[in-house]
């Protein structure tokens, strides 16, 4: 039996051979009763709870972490047995790109879960997941160049000149594209800074509408015109925006005139009438109304209230109706509205000449 088992195949003894294979299908047993088992029940745990980081966790466990134990025990049963230069360095190349294949993917996986983590804050959770596919695609393009690179650097060749030519070769791209890497850049501000959103309303200096696209490069606004305009992520982010759709409620500042043949005792009360009809109008609230000052044709008031809602809708509806209550509470109390007007007095001619003698 040991003369049987000390024969030699392909330079090692059968007995290295059972060894080895012993030792690889007990290792992938194990694997499968820890799949049938263990991961089997991590997943119904993981499923059960609230939150989705463990589901991610215990998936890219089941899909990289899983293989790569696969490979670890090849790996301990191939150093039992004595194998040839080049195989050995065929096996080398194939641990290698094997490993950094799913380490790459686990890197790849991680970023993508903290922007999709980062989008289900917001409100318009389905358009941003569209648009962070662009972003997704240049993120893993830039990782697998440097999975890439540090492959062919482990692999014995060197990558210094390579990195040079790129270092080179990137600052001569940056220099011809540098308006298109600007409006790249700002696209990463408008994505993880959140100035606006698909859906909002803007006013960007004498341009607004609403925010229909947000590109790579561009993002593009549908005006109240109804025509489409294409501006820059530069252009944007460099702009004072005024977002209405952040708005909660609207200040409305309205001032009106009474004619000076008014009384005082109406001019005390006018602000009394106007706050009684804000303050009883639903979903405005009052913050000041005054007597506020001597116009050159008429007695000036000033009211400030807010409508709380940020709906332009809702907006105009209420001060119509607080106009018209107003219009219609002057009419009947006699109390008139001012208007530009002058009053021209005029002397007799006869009064003219007696003053001129």
């Amino acid at each position: 039996m040991t003369q049987f088992l000390s024969r030699i195949y392909f330079g090692n003894t059968l007995q290295n051979w059972l060894i080895s294979l012993s030792i690889f299908v007990a290792g992938i047993l194990l694997i499968a009763i820890f799949k049938r088992v263990i991961l089997k029940r991590l997943k119904l745990w993981a499923f059960r709870s609230e939150t989705t980081f463990d589901d991610f966790l215990v998936l890219n466990f089941e899909k990289s972490v899983v293989p790569l134990s696969y490979l670890a025990v090849f790996q301990l049963a191939i150093n039992l047995l004595q194998i040839g230069p080049k195989i050995a360095s065929v096996l080398q190349i194939a641990t290698l790109l094997f490993i950094t294949f799913f380490i790459l993917r686990i890197i790849t996986s991680v970023v993508k879960k903290f922007i999709f983590s980062f989008i289900r804050t917001s409100e318009n959770r389905d358009s941003e997941e569209k648009q962070a596919n662009g972003l997704l695609l240049i993120i893993n393009i830039i990782i697998w160049i440097l999975g890439l690179v540090f492959i062919i650097d482990n692999l014995g060749y060197n990558v210094t000149t390579l990195i040079t030519g790129l270092g080179i070769g990137g600052i001569a791209i940056a220099l011809a594209a540098q308006t298109i890497l600007g409006d790249l850049f700002s696209y990463f501000v408008i994505f993880f800074d959140r100035p606006f959103q698909i859906g909002d309303f803007i006013i960007v200096e004498d341009n607004m509408g609403t925010i229909e696209y947000i590109g790579i490069k561009t993002t593009r606004i549908r005006t109240l015109s109804g025509e489409q305009l294409i501006c820059s992520n530069t252009y944007l982010t460099n702009s004072r925006i005024h977002n209405y759709k952040r708005m909660e409620e609207r200040r409305i500042v309205f001032k009106l005139g009474v004619t000076y043949q008014t009384t005082s005792e109406i001019v005390k009360e006018i602000p009394v009438i106007v706050k009684e009809i804000i303050e009883s109008t639903k979903d405005v609230r009052l913050d000041r109304g005054h007597f506020s000052g001597f116009g050159d044709f008429s007695l000036d008031f000033e009211f400030v209230y807010y409508i709380l809602s940020a709906d332009y809708n809702v907006f105009m509806d209420k001060q119509q109706e607080i106009y018209h209550r107003i219009l219609c509470r002057f009419e009947s109390e006699k109390i008139d509205f001012a208007y530009p007007t002058q009053t021209l007095y005029t002397v007799p001619i006869r009064k003219t000449q007696e003053l001129q003698e």
